[in-house]
């Protein structure tokens, strides 16, 4: 059954869960080290090019530590190469669009776009306009759901309207409908521990080209959550033409508590 959202209860998260993210994130970080052994055991990467997009304020080197592990995986991780990413300004959808049809074209193979926070809103519009050069599609925490309300964290809504010179709501009518997903195969990584983005503006509309993990993680610490990467190797590694759904059997349910893929299995469920 299709994925309802209840939009009149989105709220930004908890203060409690927005001024825990530094801390939680150096855990998680601190984590993935010593995960390393146990993710070199996923398949080795066919050498098709990764396009990493950065969250909002941040630039290439966030997600420096995501593509050097995806280049031993076997993977072409490519930066994005915009500097820091202060939001949709100008003609900045434009160049990316431009950027990822030219990887395309110059490896004669589609890519595959893996985008934190903003970056996957972004990851996700250049899915819709050139379909035929993106492999895949992965977000991690990225608030592309539009709601009635605003579940971005008052601060980080401030700091990105300050930014951008635009209002939110203004950005979201000029990008469109943001919700709709892309027509290729797309992941959406979300934590109902999030405390910069409400878990419900991250997830995908239920399709079957669509797919919704969560996992145990802050806002800030995706980048170097072992158990994304995981994810990220696992989707990566599927034949271009093979997609399919995370699975969650045996030990992984205890690594990826999805509320919706359970009540995807009993009945639907309005989060």
């Amino acid at each position: 059954m299709a994925l309802q959202v209840d939009t009149t209860t989105v709220s930004p998260p908890s203060t409690l869960l927005a001024l825990s993210e530094g801390w939680r994130a150096i855990l998680e970080a601190s984590t993935l080290i010593p995960s390393m052994p146990f993710l070199r055991n996923l398949p080795r990467g066919d050498g098709h090019p990764v396009y990493v997009l950065p969250g909002f304020m941040a630039d290439s080197q966030s997600t420096a530590m995501l593509r050097r592990w995806l280049e031993r995986q076997g993977y072409e991780a490519i930066p994005w190469g915009f500097g820091r990413n202060l939001g949709p300004r100008g003609i900045l959808m434009e160049r990316l669009i431009v950027t990822v049809g030219d990887i395309a074209r110059e490896r004669g193979q589609r890519v595959s776009l893996v985008g934190q926070s903003l970056g996957g809103v972004f990851a996700r519009e250049i899915a819709k306009v050139i379909p035929e050069h993106v492999r895949q599609v992965i977000t991690l925490g990225s608030p592309f759901r539009q709601t009635s309300t605003n579940g971005t964290a008052p601060a980080v809504m401030r700091l990105f309207e300050m930014a951008t010179g635009e209002q939110a709501d203004d950005l979201k009518r000029a990008m469109g409908d943001i919700s709709r997903p892309a027509p290729v195969p797309s992941t959406a990584i979300y934590s109902r521990t999030d405390g910069i983005a409400n878990w419900k503006t991250c997830i995908e509309e239920e399709t079957p080209l669509t797919d919704n993990v969560e996992v145990y993680a802050s806002h800030c610490g995706m980048g170097f959550n072992p158990a994304i990467y995981y994810v990220v190797g696992d989707r990566l590694a599927q034949h271009a033409d093979k997609w399919r759904k995370f699975e969650r059997n045996g030990l992984r349910g205890f690594v990826y508590p999805d509320a919706i893929y359970a009540a995807r299995r009993t009945r639907s469920i309005e989060v």
